[in-house]
């Protein structure tokens, strides 16, 4: 009897890392791109098929490119090819002053969790890696982010589920390789207008070639360790107890610093779901809270925040209109 040919190491810890993250009995979306990170990844949840896992991949079509309809319907063939049912989904992309990197990613996200509900599944799996939580890591360095920020993606966020984040880049592209899976690159991933792709291909290698390629795992272990801290910091904070709205009261006063500004971050996402706010805007609010400053605060979108009375702070739209809480 021939012998079944041995799978390769990249291609098995791929599939261990994903069975791992899983539970048995549910039905789960894989988004897929078409390049070597999600095609790994679906090939990893065709081979769970034979288990007691059922998957839906889906296609997001952005439209942002000329033969972006063609991409998509190859890359739903190369997944009905492993076994999977697939389809593709069209994004809306929307122009804002965030820019066109994070208006696809905001529709593409739309687009996933619409095919999540249509489909009913219990999560959504995403295929980044451990080059993209390193990519993630530093980037938060660069803009001055703080613990939250630098903790990177988590395994788990809501739905979306990251099997990955303990692969690295060079793994799934051996593992396509050696499974002979066709790939599709994204040109927007090589576009140097975007911030994350400059990371990606210049300041990435040369960190690697001053720290050796260790740096990748390096920072996301920073991540991972921040993660741990941060989450500490969030059990000790109830967050909404100091939260009535559009008001953040007096009480938030009393907690230590950092407790502090996370809970006065929490309450400014309410109304700045693209995390406008930065670290001069909770600086602000914060010497506000205290009583260290007075006046107004100047806060995206298009508002203002100033302390009440009573001591509290409360956020104003400028037109006068009702704030808008998530």
């Amino acid at each position: 009897m021939p012998r079944r040919p041995r799978l390769d190491p990249a291609s098995a810890k791929i599939r261990k890392a994903v069975e791992d993250a899983l539970e048995p009995g549910h039905t789960y979306l894989i988004a897929v791109s078409g390049g070597a990170d999600s095609m790994s990844l679906a090939a990893a949840c065709a081979f769970l098929t034979r288990k007691d896992y059922q998957f839906v991949a889906v296609t997001v079509d952005h439209g942002l490119q000329e033969e972006s309809a063609e991409v998509a319907a190859r890359a739903q063939r190369a997944l009905t090819d492993l076994g999977l049912t697939a389809t593709v989904e069209t994004a809306e992309v929307t122009a804002t002053s965030d820019g066109l990197e994070a208006d696809a990613r905001t529709a593409r996200y739309a687009a996933l969790d619409r095919a999540a509900k249509a489909h009913d599944t219990s999560g959504i799996l995403l295929a980044h890696t451990q080059n993209d939580q390193a990519e993630t890591v530093l980037l938060g360095l660069l803009r001055g982010s703080g613990a939250r920020s630098l903790a990177g993606m988590r395994p788990r966020t809501g739905p979306y589920v990251r099997p990955l984040l303990g692969i690295t880049r060079a793994e799934t592209e051996a593992a396509t390789t050696a499974q002979n899976i066709p790939v599709w690159n994204d040109p927007m991933n090589s576009d140097p207008s975007f911030t994350r792709v400059k990371v990606r291909t210049q300041l990435m290698p040369a960190l690697a070639e001053v720290a050796g390629p260790g740096v990748y795992a390096n920072l996301a272990r920073t991540a991972h360790l921040l993660a741990m801290d941060s989450d500490e910091l969030e059990s000790q904070t109830d967050a909404q107890a100091h939260i009535r709205g559009d008001t953040l009261v007096s009480t938030a006063a009393e907690l230590p610093a950092a407790l502090r500004t996370r809970v006065i971050r929490d309450w400014l996402w309410q109304f700045s779901p693209t995390n406008e706010a930065g670290f001069h805007h909770v600086t602000a609010i914060d010497d506000l809270l205290t009583g260290a400053r007075a006046g107004a605060v100047s806060c995206p979108p298009a508002a203002e925040v100033v302390r009440t009375r009573a001591g509290d702070v409360q956020f104003r739209r400028r037109d006068g209109r009702a704030p808008i809480c998530r």
